[in-house]
């Protein structure tokens, strides 16, 4: 198994968090893994991008042209990397702020409202959590424990009060993601 994922957006969408949270997960499941950040120099709303390979074997490069999974958060990612999705993979993609959806039909597509979750149950800290539970249903990768593993390893202690809304968000986002 080798899954090749590339996740973008805006800085402050929780891309990286996203990244990191899954590559500590594969990590203590034993997976062998990689997980390259790209990122502008502004703090929030530069564009943000994290590759992330989880593999049972060794991994040769972390840098990839190409992607199994592509988790799109914005426009301007779905314009840069919906045509770096291998035919027969997958994009996700939040539709907020999306004006123009995926057209390809060589690839599976799928849609999730976590933004309007997030908004809709005033947790908004957990939008990426959302996400990230909807790219679990579709590929259980690492298991949910290990992930909030991932996740405590990723916060400061003085928010790990915030891990059973983590995880209730990450069960919501399997319940909200559909195939377009």
């Amino acid at each position: 198994m080798k899954e090749e994922i590339i996740i973008a957006g805006f800085g402050g969408q929780g891309v990286l968090s996203m990244g990191k949270i899954l590559a500590y997960a594969g990590l203590m499941q034993g997976k062998e893994v990689s997980w390259l950040p790209a990122y502008g120099p502004e703090q929030r709303g530069g564009t943000a991008n994290v590759t992330v390979i989880i593999s049972d074997d060794k991994i040769s490069s972390p840098i990839l042209n190409t992607y199994n999974t592509a988790i799109i958060l914005n426009q301007q990612s779905l314009d840069k990397f919906e045509s770096k999705v291998k035919p027969g993979g997958r994009l996700i993609y939040d539709p907020y702020g999306i004006t123009k959806a995926p057209t390809r039909t060589d690839i599976e597509v799928y849609s999730t409202a976590a933004m309007d979750k997030a908004l809709e149950l005033n947790a908004a800290k957990s939008f990426n959590m959302f996400i990230l539970g909807g790219f679990l249903k579709l590929c259980p990768i690492v298991d949910i424990e290990h992930v909030m593993l991932g996740l405590k390893k990723s916060l400061p202690e003085r928010h790990w009060n915030l891990l059973p809304q983590n995880e209730e968000a990450i069960k919501t986002g399997m319940e909200i993601i559909s195939k377009r």
